[in-house]
C-alpha cells in the first residue's frame, strides 16, 4: 500500500479531501494518489465489512472485542484494521487493554461528495 494517507489536515471546510466530485473535474495527479489509497484500502471485503461495522456503531465508534467477528483470525483482523488506520479512514485510541476505533472525522461526507453525481 502506498504510504500516503488521508488524514484531518487533507479534509476542507466543506468536507472534502482534496476536490469537486469525480465527474466534474479531472484529478491531478497527487489528488488521484490520495484517493486510490482509500479505494484500495476499502476494495478488500474483510476491509469494508470492519469499516461498515465500525460506522454503523453508534458515535461511529466500536472496540475490536465488538467487531473481530468477520470470519478471518484476530491477527488478520488487527493487520485489515491497521491498514485502513494507514489509509486514514480510522483513528484509534487504545483504553486499557482493548482499542476503539472511530471513522476518521469528514471521511464519510467526504466519500459522499466525491462520488456524488454532478449536476
Amino acid at each position: 500500500m502506498s504510504n500516503l494517507a488521508l488524514d484531518s489536515t487533507n479534509v476542507n471546510a466543506t468536507g472534502s479531501w482534496c476536490c469537486q466530485p469525480l465527474g466534474k473535474e479531472e484529478l491531478s495527479a497527487a489528488d488521484s494518489e490520495k484517493i486510490a489509497v482509500m479505494f484500495k484500502a476499502l476494495s478488500d471485503p474483510v476491509r469494508l465489512r470492519l469499516f461498515s461495522k465500525i460506522a454503523a456503531r453508534p458515535g461511529g465508534e466500536a472496540c475490536v472485542c465488538d467487531i473481530q467477528d468477520v470470519g478471518v483470525s484476530q491477527p488478520t483482523v488487527s493487520h485489515h484494521l491497521r491498514k485502513l488506520r494507514e489509509a486514514g479512514l480510522l483513528e484509534s485510541e487504545r483504553r486499557a487493554s482493548w482499542v476503539y476505533y472511530r471513522v476518521a472525522p469528514g471521511v464519510l461526507s467526504a466519500m459522499a461528495g466525491l462520488l456524488s453525481q454532478t449536476t
